[in-house]
């Protein structure tokens, strides 16, 4: 469900909530076509050079963007490389959780979502929240389980002039919470 916002073949950075390793293959899936095609997701280095079918899938399926959650001086930096997919002209599909959170609560935000909007302010960002993903495909399991799942897509944001990083992580993660469902 698209909410106070459409979808739209400008530049965009969509940020999610991060549960399980396919919650960016819900969100890549859930954008039309025209758009799915220039959308690469953000993913960890470590989860998907693990095996050859992981590989293939990440880099020539979904040409996706890794990143080594363990950085040493001698890799690249991490926001460079999503900046470099951006200067292509692609969306991303990030987590700025950082990694997947088995709680129901939404883990704080790494500051990289907050760098990758300064250093490139041509690209919406757009909060989406996952729900039920968690449940449907729980960790350590390689089937799903039958149970319906849906996404929310929130309006685009941008940096603000001068916003600082903290502001803009709590701003940003606040827009992300307003998407999720009210607890029960």
């Amino acid at each position: 469900m698209w909410r106070d916002s459409i979808p739209d073949t400008c530049q965009r950075v969509y940020f999610a909530n991060h549960r399980s390793h396919v919650d960016f293959l819900l969100v890549w899936a859930s954008l039309p076509a025209h758009l799915r095609r220039r959308a690469r997701p953000v993913a960890s280095t470590d989860y998907w050079q693990a095996n050859a079918l992981r590989r293939y899938l990440i880099k020539q399926v979904f040409r996706g963007v890794l990143i080594d959650r363990k950085p040493n001086r001698h890799q690249a930096n991490p926001v460079e490389l999503m900046g470099e997919a951006l200067a292509e002209g692609d969306s991303l599909i990030i987590f700025p959780e950082g990694t997947r959170n088995l709680e129901d609560a939404l883990l704080p935000f790494k500051s990289g979502i907050y760098h990758l909007a300064k250093a490139h302010p041509e690209a919406e960002l757009v909060p989406v929240w996952i729900e039920n993903l968690g449940r449907v495909m729980p960790k350590g399991t390689l089937v799903p389980v039958p149970l319906l799942c849906s996404l929310t897509f929130g309006q685009a944001m941008r940096l603000a002039p001068g916003e600082t990083r903290d502001d803009f992580l709590e701003r940003t993660r606040d827009a992300l919470l307003a998407l999720a469902p009210p607890a029960d």
